[in-house]
């Protein structure tokens, strides 16, 4: 059998201020494998944000089992990990292509390399050309783009992206989660994607992990079983509803 790149079993975090205890997340139990877009998705406030912390090693849990990696390939989470969040946070003083790279100069890697790596991801993300522009010149989409292009530029083994298309206008973010899943067949990268939109779960995910409202517990964990590549057509499907229906009664919606 495959070793899963990510376990967790039975995680919990306590967040505490003086004497009062907050339980953010209860009993989170999953896996990813390798090569994996796996779609976390729950309710506003459940703790799908700080399970992303957790992953990425910037909160310790409390409880239970997270292992990331195995003995003969070790993880380290300043190395190993891309993160894309809601806002693109870039740099207004620097180009797109300084921003880009900024993960590399923080590591310390190659810059000539790290250079050439970030043209070529701008390629991919469809920012060719865009080199010398500053933030403000591109639409939010575009900073998206390049937010990703960012996140991939130290060669991650893991991306982890916390609701990255939500502050965009509905059809940029249907052509966003287009690009995504072209940008992951291209990369082969592992992605923890974290939404709380139901269709977008169904829609990019190889499987959707559920959570439960505050603190974050597991409804479940499916596969999806749609055909790749995902076309925008698919959102009409019956298979497509009966998925997003399996959700929304999990999150007592229905």
């Amino acid at each position: 059998m495959t070793e899963p790149f990510i376990h967790l079993d039975g995680v919990s975090k306590v967040y505490r201020t003086g004497r009062k205890e907050h339980l953010a997340i209860s009993d989170a139990s999953f896996d990813v494998m390798h090569g994996e877009l796996v779609a976390l998705v729950g309710p506003s406030g459940c703790g799908k944000s700080t399970l992303l912390k957790i992953l990425a090693g910037l909160h310790p849990h409390d409880d239970g089992e997270v292992r990331i990696g195995s003995a003969s390939h070790a993880f380290d989470p300043s190395r190993d990990v891309g993160m894309v969040f809601q806002a693109p946070l870039l740099l207004k003083w620097r180009r797109i292509l300084d921003n880009i790279l900024l993960p590399a100069e923080i590591l310390g890697l190659p810059m000539a390399a790290a250079r050439e790596r970030g043209r070529d991801l701008m390629n991919m993300v469809g920012l060719q050309g865009y080199e010398d522009k500053y933030p403000f010149e591109l639409s939010g989409g575009m900073q998206q783009r390049a937010a990703i292009a960012r996140s991939l530029v130290h060669d991650p083994k893991l991306i982890l992206m916390d609701e990255p298309f939500g502050a965009l206008d509905a059809l940029t973010r249907e052509k966003m989660n287009l690009e995504l899943l072209r940008i992951w067949k291209a990369s082969g990268k592992t992605i923890i994607f974290v939404t709380h939109g139901i269709s977008e779960a169904v829609f990019l995910g190889t499987r959707v992990v559920v959570l439960t409202a505050g603190p974050a517990r597991m409804a479940d964990n499916f596969e999806i079983e749609l055909p790749r590549p995902r076309t925008l057509d698919m959102k009409t499907h019956e298979a497509f509803g009966i998925y997003t229906r399996r959700i929304y009664k999990l999150l007592g919606m229905e």
